[in-house]
């Protein structure tokens, strides 16, 4: 990392954080080779498919098939980001097609894609400048909910209190 990052902690359900055995993870790339090995053993229709992504709090990409949990990617530690992505081969290199920070389990703020760009970066994937598809989080402060804001409609869904504009989700930070 060249900036100190936010890391999130898991703030989803604590049954689904329970059941993340030791030594589990997503499979690591931290290198150009180890994107090219893990992307030969997948079969042509996996990568057709997103799949679930972590950045640990190492800077390094982990992935894992798409119906993962971010939390169990991540093997149950914090992480500097999550969620999905999808890739494309282009004239002789893989690139990334679509990346989101999708993870209602550790509901990482926008601004954790300079995590996500340096640790594509060092996979050798080309990448977009930015998240294709950006999700804002927010913690209600009337009812403690998780809201996925839409349309920059900063209410709450389930209580209609106002929602911060500013990334609150884990009360611990």
């Amino acid at each position: 990392m060249t900036v100190r990052e936010r890391s999130y902690r898991y703030v989803g359900p604590v049954d689904l954080h329970a059941e993340v055995q030791p030594g589990s993870g997503g499979c690591r790339i931290g290198s150009a080779s180890d994107f090219d090995s893990w992307v030969a053993e997948r079969p042509a229709a996996e990568l057709v498919e997103p799949f679930t992504y972590v950045v640990g709090t190492d800077g390094v990409l982990r992935l894992a098939p798409r119906r993962s949990e971010h939390v169990a990617c991540a093997g149950g530690g914090p992480v500097l980001s999550a969620g999905e992505v999808s890739f494309t081969r282009g004239t002789g290199r893989w690139a990334v097609g679509e990346v989101s920070n999708h993870s209602t389990g550790y509901c990482p703020d926008v601004s954790s894609w300079s995590a996500v760009a340096q640790a594509l970066d060092r996979a050798g994937l080309g990448r977009p400048s930015g998240f294709t598809h950006e999700v804002v989080f927010r913690r209600c402060p009337g009812c403690q909910e998780h809201n996925i804001v839409r349309e920059d409609d900063f209410v709450c869904v389930f209580c209609s209190s106002d929602l911060p504009e500013v990334w609150n989700v884990d009360p611990a930070v």
